[in-house]
């Protein structure tokens, strides 16, 4: 049981001291945490006395660094990194719409290639002449040779053979040639083969295969058409290589007759001058006929007149592009003249140059080569030790691009 009254416990009075002291302390703590920098001071007992605030040194100021860019902060400036200079970004190529293609400016130089062969009086070629001893002219005018080589090389030429019901006599002479020229092909020859009656038929296309070309003729069986339609076919072969490049021959094989062309004689010529490096041989077929039937009385003033008129065609297509005509009056002719083909398109000089009217306004302009020596002169050629005259064979001109505006 608990007393009645608990012992009296004296009160004891606060010892202002020890407050004082702890109260200090305390505020000495505050101050440290809050880093004011300073130092309270004070005295224990009853009364207390404070001390003026003593400021500690300032801390030195710490330099920026190379890099630093950023803002000041209580401990220097903030480094900021710098930027890493880059190049310069590429253009961006951008495409065209769907549907527009790219377009580019050209600039064409016109260059005239003008093939030459030089024969003697037999028909031979004449090798071995010089840059030197030729001299081009152009409507009269001389012009500089900036190419010239002479050349030996594969042929791309097109057959093209008069095929209709006239007379068996011109048929075969017609076959026998095609099927000469055909042997006298060599591996790297381009050969097509197209025949003609009312239309153009197109046999086999390009091929260094000689057995399609001898297929083409063997097709060549039975002639459907009596019509002689040589102008549009002419017409259309030189419109179907004009697109092949390089150097071309046409071989064209008939009576050089046209009996139901759509086109004239005059747009087929305007055609052969047009058509640039392309060079016609043409072969007149049924000579030996003829002359049998014009002795006989066959052949009437106006027949007479037909094939007269249809020689000077297949003469002037041929003359026009450097060409020769043949009018062979026996089988036997036909390999020498395939063999004096050959030796013409395989041995020839090649003539380049800028010409000096340099306008292109689609006129016709005529083309004249000479042989001079070194002094300007006219050039001597001997054959076989002694002086002989030789035969220029080339193109008479050609037709300048007509300017689109």
């Amino acid at each position: 049981m608990f007393p009645d009254k608990l012992p009296a416990t004296p009160i004891r009075k606060p010892n202002r001291a020890r407050f004082s002291w702890m109260a200090v302390a305390m505020a000495a703590l505050l101050a440290a945490s809050l880093g004011t920098g300073t130092v309270l001071w004070a005295q224990s007992g009853s009364t207390s006395s404070s001390k003026p605030q003593t400021k500690t040194p300032d801390k030195p100021t710490q330099e920026a660094p190379a890099e630093a860019g950023g803002p000041a902060g209580d401990i220097g400036p903030i480094a900021v990194p710098k930027k890493k200079e880059e190049p310069p970004p590429e253009p961006v190529k951008r495409k065209p719409p769907e549907g527009l293609a790219d377009y580019s400016l050209r600039v064409d130089v016109p260059l005239v290639n003008v093939d030459v062969m030089v024969v003697s009086k037999s028909g031979f070629f004449i090798p071995g002449l010089k840059q030197e001893n030729f001299r081009v002219l152009e409507d009269g005018v001389p012009q500089k040779i900036t190419s010239f080589n002479q050349t030996e090389a594969p042929i791309t030429a097109v057959l093209v053979v008069e095929f209709a019901s006239i007379h068996y006599q011109f048929v075969y002479d017609a076959l026998n040639a095609s099927y000469t020229f055909a042997n006298s092909l060599k591996p790297n020859d381009w050969v097509a083969v197209v025949s003609y009656d009312m239309k153009t038929h197109m046999l086999v296309d390009f091929t260094q295969n000689k057995g399609e070309v001898y297929g083409a003729l063997h097709s060549l069986q039975v002639p459907m058409f009596s019509e002689t339609n040589v102008f549009d076919a002419l017409y259309d072969t030189l419109d179907r290589v004009d697109r092949v490049e390089g150097r071309k021959y046409i071989v064209l094989i008939g009576t050089g007759v046209d009996t139901f062309s759509k086109i004239t004689l005059d747009r087929t010529l305007k055609k052969v001058k047009e058509t640039p490096n392309v060079g016609i041989f043409t072969i007149s077929t049924g000579e030996a006929l003829l002359l049998r039937a014009d002795a006989r009385g066959y052949l009437g003033p106006i027949q007479r007149l037909d094939f007269l008129q249809a020689d000077n065609q297949m003469h002037a297509f041929a003359t026009l592009t450097g060409g020769k005509w043949y009018k062979p009056r026996f089988e036997g002719e036909l390999p020498d003249i395939f063999r004096d083909i050959a030796n013409s398109i395989r041995n020839q000089y090649s003539i380049a140059y800028h010409p000096s009217n340099s306008k292109q306004d689609g006129t016709y302009r005529k083309i004249k080569i000479e042989l001079v020596n070194e002094n300007g002169g006219s050039l001597q050629i001997n054959v076989n030790g002694k002086p002989s005259k030789v035969s220029i064979i080339a193109r008479e001109g050609y037709t300048a691009k007509q300017q689109v505006e």
